[in-house]
């Protein structure tokens, strides 16, 4: 009897923190149902070479959508394998590889990690704690142990930027949070100061080769942010890198090609057609 209570108060606990992490997302059936098959899927040993583009391969040929976070009037964890950008791609792809690499099969575990991975210090805090800029993501993530910020050797990180950030407080009113929210604009310019004047390296687009070098740096399912030349930003895109016979390509959630493709191009050719691409950060994703 004693054991049977047991079980039942420890059933009861999990439920509670399985509905506690629902209760405060945004998802549909068939999201939850994607997440644990291919965690299923890695769980039984199927997935094969490097785990992070084990998952992110899951997701090509899904369509490019644009602000999909952007739902709420008050933030929730929005979870949408259907339609990604960039960023949001980055997120589930990452959490995958977090939840397999410490054994943790679940959609709650899961919503775990990705609200540990999209908000300031893991905790969802309104939308002024989502993380906006990727190197404040890249800053909190590396504090968490979460991602290693590789910037050597020199050569290929050749290059330094020393940030100037103002994009989103210029342009409030691109972003509907903050045309409904104007008190949260101080927020985000007290963020975007704390960022500018930190400096990184990153790899100059002019040395994206085919060579020995870049191949013992850039690992396949590195992370791979692309620095941006423009004004009061850090960086333009995003995506995954995967090495190919003819050299290093991006697997990414195209604006271009409208859908998650492995970018037929190389990722030299494709940063030579962008003026305002400056070169390339690393991220690894650390697993236990």
């Amino acid at each position: 009897m004693n054991i049977l209570r047991t079980l039942l108060i420890l059933l009861l606990f999990a439920s509670v923190e399985v509905c506690q992490a629902a209760s405060k997302a945004d998802f549909l059936p068939v999201d939850s149902v994607f997440i644990e098959r291919v965690l299923a899927e890695a769980k039984d040993g199927k997935a094969t070479g490097n785990m992070a583009l084990f998952f992110a391969r899951k997701f090509i040929g899904r369509p490019y959508v644009a602000h999909t976070l952007e739902k709420h009037d008050i933030e929730r964890l929005v979870v949408n394998t259907r339609e990604l950008d960039c960023t949001t791609l980055v997120e589930n792809v990452t959490a995958l590889t977090l939840c397999a690499g410490s054994k943790r099969y679940t959609f709650s575990d899961f919503l775990a990690v990705l609200e540990q991975l999209r908000y300031r210090r893991g905790k969802l805090d309104g939308y002024t704690s989502r993380l906006h800029y990727f190197s404040d993501w890249i800053a909190d993530k590396t504090a968490m142990g979460v991602v290693a910020d590789i910037q050597g050797p020199v050569p290929p990180f050749t290059a330094v930027k020393k940030l100037n950030i103002y994009y989103m407080s210029k342009n409030s009113r691109s972003y509907k949070a903050l045309r409904l929210h104007p008190e949260f604009v101080a927020d985000i310019r007290k963020q975007e100061r704390a960022l500018s004047g930190t400096t990184f390296r990153y790899i100059p687009k002019a040395s994206v080769a085919n060579a020995a070098l870049l191949r013992g740096v850039i690992n396949d399912g590195d992370i791979i942010a692309i620095v941006s030349n423009k004004g009061g930003l850090d960086i333009a895109h995003l995506g995954f890198a995967v090495w190919h016979a003819d050299g290093l390509h991006l697997l990414n959630a195209s604006m271009i090609h409208r859908k998650v493709v492995d970018e037929p191009m190389t990722l030299y050719r494709y940063l030579q057609k962008h003026p305002s691409h400056a070169g390339l950060r690393i991220l690894r994703i650390i697993t236990q």
